[in-house]
C-alpha cells in the first residue's frame, strides 16, 4: 500500500500525492457503501495495478466539512468584502461558528480593500477576536502576511460567490493562472469560477484548498450545529458566559442575561448578536436523524 493525501476530486477520481508523483484513483466499493467518500485533504492507502490506482484506506481525519467538502484543515480563511459582491456578515458568522465547533483557528481575510476598505467589517471581526488581514489582490495589498498565515498549513479559502479566492491565490501564486470571474452587475453576485475543492502547494508542507463559493441559500447545505454548542463557537461570548441568571440561559430572552446585557451595552457587536439567533433557531429545527446521520 502506498500512502498519500487526495489534492483534487472531481467526478469520482481522485488524485492523490504520493512520494512518488500523482496517482489518479477511483475509491474502493466498500468506501462507498459505508457512506464514507474520500475528501479532498484526506489522507489515503491506495494500490496500484497497471497504473491504475484504487483509493483501499481513508486514513483517521482530524476534522472534515461538509461544505466546502475539505478534511484535515489546519486553517480556514473567510473571504469577505463590502463591494459587489457585498459579503452578508451572516455568512461569514456561520462558517466561523461551524469551524469553531471544530476548533478549527478561523481568520477573515477582508479582500477589495483597494474599492472599499470595509472598516465596518473589519471593525466587527476585530472586535469579535477574530485576526482580520486586510487585503487585495490588486495591489498586493496584505498577501505577504496572507502567505506568512499560510505557512506550514492546510487551510481552506472559504467565501461567497466572486469575494476574490482565486484572484487572491494566483496573486499568492501567479504561475496556477487560475480562472477568476466577473461580478455580475445585476445579481449582485459572482459567476462560479472554482467547481471543485482542490489543493495547492504553496511551499513545503503548505496547501491551499480553493472551494467553490457559497450564497445564501447554499449555507443551508453546511454542516449541523447543536443548540447546546452553539455558545461556545462565538469567541466573543466567552467573557460573559457563565454570568448569566439561569445556568441554561439560551441569551435569546431570558431576565438577566449577560450576552444580552453586553450586546445592549455595546460591548457585543449587534451583527453577532443577531447571527446567534439566527443560527440558534435553525439548530432548534434539527431532528435527531440529522445530528446521527
Amino acid at each position: 500500500m502506498i500512502q498519500g493525501r487526495i489534492i483534487r476530486s472531481l467526478s469520482g477520481f481522485y488524485d492523490v500525492q504520493t512520494p512518488e508523483g500523482v496517482v489518479t484513483c477511483r475509491g474502493r466499493g466498500s468506501l462507498r457503501r459505508t457512506g464514507d467518500s474520500p475528501l479532498t485533504g484526506d489522507m489515503v492507502e491506495i494500490s496500484v495495478q497497471k497504473d491504475k490506482g484504487m483509493v483501499e484506506k481513508i486514513l483517521p481525519r482530524k476534522n472534515r466539512f461538509i461544505r466546502p467538502p475539505v478534511a484535515n484543515v489546519d486553517a480556514l480563511v473567510v473571504f469577505a468584502a463590502n463591494v459587489n459582491p457585498v459579503t452578508e456578515p451572516f455568512l461569514i458568522d456561520r462558517v466561523a461558528a461551524i469551524a469553531g465547533d471544530q476548533e478549527v483557528p478561523v481568520y477573515i481575510c477582508i479582500n477589495k480593500c483597494d474599492l472599499d476598505p470595509a472598516l465596518d467589517l473589519v471593525r466587527i471581526y476585530k472586535n469579535a477576536g477574530f485576526p482580520v488581514i486586510r487585503a487585495s489582490a490588486e495591489t498586493g495589498e496584505g498577501v505577504e502576511e496572507l502567505r506568512q498565515l499560510l505557512a506550514g498549513k492546510l487551510t481552506a479559502f472559504t467565501g461567497n460567490t466572486g469575494v476574490g479566492k482565486s484572484s487572491m491565490l494566483n496573486a499568492l501564486c501567479p504561475e496556477l493562472s487560475l480562472a477568476t470571474g466577473e461580478v455580475s452587475e445585476k445579481l449582485g453576485r459572482g459567476r462560479h469560477t472554482t467547481r471543485h475543492v482542490e489543493l495547492f502547494c504553496l511551499g513545503e508542507d503548505t496547501y491551499v484548498a480553493d472551494t467553490p463559493g457559497f450564497s445564501s441559500f447554499d449555507t443551508e447545505q453546511m454542516d449541523v450545529l447543536l443548540k447546546e454548542n452553539l455558545q461556545y463557537t462565538f469567541p466573543d461570548f466567552a467573557p460573559f458566559l457563565g454570568s448569566c441568571q439561569f445556568h441554561d440561559c439560551s441569551h435569546r430572552s431570558e431576565p438577566g442575561c449577560r450576552v444580552r446585557h453586553a450586546v445592549e451595552a455595546g460591548e457585543l457587536e449587534k451583527t453577532r448578536y443577531d447571527s446567534y439567533l439566527r443560527l440558534y433557531e435553525k439548530a432548534e429545527q434539527i431532528k435527531l436523524w440529522e445530528i446521527n446521520k
